[in-house]
């Protein structure tokens, strides 16, 4: 009896330091190889709670710097490892004195502490940082904290697996098309140049931490015609999504520093999930559009959240703009959730806009939800911007409408933002049914019956927002009656019939015969 409490004692503490073990973790990578380049900035080190400091090597990273028009590269500092539990992170600015230093995304709540050249603190979770000091946003560092990767294979002799080990691989032809069934792992020290694709395959997994990228410009990574489709944890340029169904990519980090740079395309693809992913690009960081590069068709059950975009040019979240004009396609069910956009930078109006949906090529863009979105002070353009387009430069054609799109819990921050635009084209292609829910610009709530707007303002006016021609009214909500509120809406436009109407939160719904009777709507 002794014996069997003594065997179950044992079994019992053994079972509780491997819980632990599991739950704290921390794992580095070292340099693959020789003639890898290094970044030597920032000195990285991390640690756990009873353990020593462990280095993080650093390597350089391509950014690009718009200076008046011209695209200049300048060299940031990455760096990456993965844990759980907590850990404790010491960066070392090897160039100087830190006068002044962030982490970002700044809703994380991290301040680090400041001594001399060395910057501390602690993550209790995983994150894609921006380390920051004395303002200088083009030679920070990009330091990845990731998960402990589960998918780690263990078993290196499988037909099924195409593994790269760390090291410098340069890929025949600078390509590598994965056959369907197959999981490609590129382990944390590897560096893959060229790209890895999808084409034409199903049931295909792309993994691990370490990069890949061609030597020049390009995408790392492309999913082309295919299905069930898995990317997660690698560093690379640019990951589009073109002709595709079933795809999810999750915690790739996307930097781009060069001109047509986009992180995240999707083109005439269906069900594609991004979580957690990181965009820093030289152009739009997200984009879903219909036809477009060879792929045809419209685009449905589109999601990106938990996710950070940075866009040194153009758009953070673009939408709408390439379609094919003879099959009028349609956009829809695109959401973005739990979002940080950390910079926004574009000197040309027709292509600004945090938020932004410009429906062109005869497209419908059309159940469209912006929730929970943190946006840093930007450095030049709007926050959000909702347009039927015409550029003859890259449309045959305006788009046919943008409808039913949610902008709810979205806070601004900054002092940089231009006039937001909301433009239609012409009665037969409105911009309509467009609701803001909870935002919140400098800690202010613009809503309808918001303290201090004067009775003579819109309340676009309070978010300094331009709603131009062929805009659904601005609906103007005051507390009182259901049947008062309902009233004054009938009276507001007397062709209209009532269909369906609901009280929620002074929220009515009105349709006309053959067409929505669009309204931008700015409630608590």
């Amino acid at each position: 009896m002794k014996r069997m409490r003594t065997l179950c004692l044992t079994g019992l503490l053994w079972m509780m330091t491997c819980i632990l073990y599991a739950q704290n973790q921390l794992i580095t990578y070292t340099v693959p190889s020789d003639g890898v380049e290094l970044k030597d900035d920032f000195t990285v080190r991390v640690r756990q709670s009873g353990s020593g400091w462990k280095e993080v090597v650093t390597y350089p990273m391509k950014v690009d710097e718009v200076r008046q028009t011209k695209h200049h590269v300048e060299l940031a500092s990455m760096g990456y490892f993965d844990f759980s539990g907590q850990v404790e992170v010491s960066v070392t600015y090897n160039k100087g004195e830190v006068k002044s230093g962030r982490v970002r995304p700044l809703s994380y709540g991290i301040t680090p502490q400041i001594s001399g050249s060395t910057m501390t603190f602690t993550l209790d979770r995983p994150r894609n940082l921006s380390i920051e000091v004395n303002g200088d946003i083009f030679h920070n560092l990009h330091l990845f904290a990731n998960p402990i990767d589960e998918n780690r294979p263990k078993k290196l002799k499988d037909k099924n697996l195409i593994y790269f080990a760390p090291g410098i691989h340069q890929l025949p032809g600078d390509t590598l098309n994965v056959p369907s069934g197959k999981t490609v792992y590129v382990a944390g020290g590897a560096i893959v140049r060229g790209c890895i694709r999808a084409v034409n395959a199903r049931d295909v997994k792309i993994l691990g931490r370490g990069e890949v990228h061609p030597e020049g410009r390009g995408a790392g990574i492309s999913i082309i015609n295919s299905r069930n489709i898995y990317v997660e944890g690698l560093i690379t340029t640019q990951c589009p999504t073109g002709g595709s169904d079933s795809v999810t990519i999750r915690n790739v980090k996307a930097v781009s520093s060069y001109g047509w740079g986009d992180g995240m395309n999707v083109f005439a693809s269906n069900n594609v999930l991004f979580d957690g992913v990181f965009c820093r690009n030289s152009d739009d960081c997200t984009t879903v559009y219909a036809t477009r590069m060879g792929f045809h068709g419209g685009c449905r059950n589109v999601t990106m959240q938990n996710s950070t975009l940075w866009a040194d040019v153009a758009h953070p979240i673009f939408i709408g703009l390439h379609g094919d004009v003879d099959r009028n396609e349609v956009m829809e069910n695109l959401t973005y959730r739990n979002i940080d956009i950390l910079d926004h930078r574009e000197m040309q109006v027709d292509y600004q806009g945090c938020l932004a949906i410009n429906a062109g090529d005869n497209n419908l863009v059309r159940n469209v939800r912006f929730e929970n979105i943190r946006i840093e002070n930007f450095r030049q353009g709007q926050l959000v911007n909702l347009r039927i387009f015409y550029n003859k430069k890259y449309c045959k054609a305006p788009g046919r409408g943008i409808e039913n799109v949610l902008f709810k819990d979205i806070t601004y921050n900054g002092d940089h933002a231009e006039f937001s635009h909301i433009v239609g084209y012409d009665e037969e292609r409105m911009v309509k049914n467009i609701r803001f829910e909870n935002l919140k610009i400098n800690g202010k709530v613009i809503s309808d019956d918001m303290t201090g707007k004067p009775a003579w303002y819109k309340t676009s006016d309070m978010a300094r927002f331009f709603v131009g021609e062929h805009v659904g009214d601005i609906c103007k909500m005051k507390k009182g009656s259901f049947k008062q509120e309902l009233q004054e809406d009938l009276k507001l436009c007397g062709r209209c019939f009532l269909e369906r109407a609901y009280k929620r939160n002074h929220l009515c719904e009105i349709k006309r015969k053959g067409n929505y009777l669009g309204r931008i709507i700015f409630k608590e």
